[in-house]
């Protein structure tokens, strides 16, 4: 992945950083049981120093504690090994095959889950429009697809094929899922 690609997709698919940050040590944290367990709350506090600090001591000195470009790219690149070998089960099957292409102004019933994703996604990400989620590839929705195309540096077709659905669903587990995982992690407590 060229720099351009890459600084493109830390500002907008990551875009708050701080919860980015935390969220890529969350997970390497599950691998690398030297990592705390980070909460996601986008505060640069005493926990998420220390798991800067402790992964520069072990995959990128030296140990600063500040998060610079060559931190941040080291981060980003374990945890996308990562998510490429752990998340790969995890992938929704709701799309056609491999091959299938949704063009602009094709109707088709399972284009409402996408939508309905995008719409959900607005709520966290910018650049996103809030549409109808009624199963045609109308220009929102196409507009959506074009969104998330240009910034993972893909050719911007708006035409909904497999490639872009599952970073859709890379995006929608990352934003979306994890947030109802601490949510419920945190209600566990009871009502007391």
């Amino acid at each position: 992945m060229n720099d351009v690609r890459r600084e493109i997709l830390e500002r907008e698919l990551l875009a708050q950083p701080v919860r980015g940050l935390q969220y890529m040590l969350r997970r390497l944290s599950e691998v690398y049981e030297f990592l705390p367990q980070l909460a996601t709350d986008g505060i640069f506090g005493e926990r998420t120093l220390e798991a800067v600090m402790l992964f520069q001591r072990e995959f990128h000195p030296p140990v600063t504690g500040v998060v610079d470009r060559g931190t941040w790219n080291a981060i980003w690149a374990m945890w996308n090994r990562l998510e490429r070998q752990i998340s790969a089960a995890r992938t929704l099957r709701a799309f056609p095959s491999e091959g299938a292409r949704v063009e602009p102004g094709d109707e088709e019933e399972y284009l409402i889950l996408p939508q309905t994703m995008f719409q959900v996604l607005a709520r966290h990400l910018n650049g996103i429009t809030e549409g109808v989620a009624r199963g045609i590839h109308d220009q929102i929705s196409a507009d959506n697809v074009r969104w998330l195309q240009h910034v993972a540096g893909l050719e911007e077709t708006g035409s909904l094929d497999r490639e872009t659905w599952d970073l859709l669903a890379r995006l929608y587990e990352i934003f979306v899922v994890r947030e109802l995982e601490q949510s419920r992690q945190r209600f566990i407590g009871g009502w007391g």
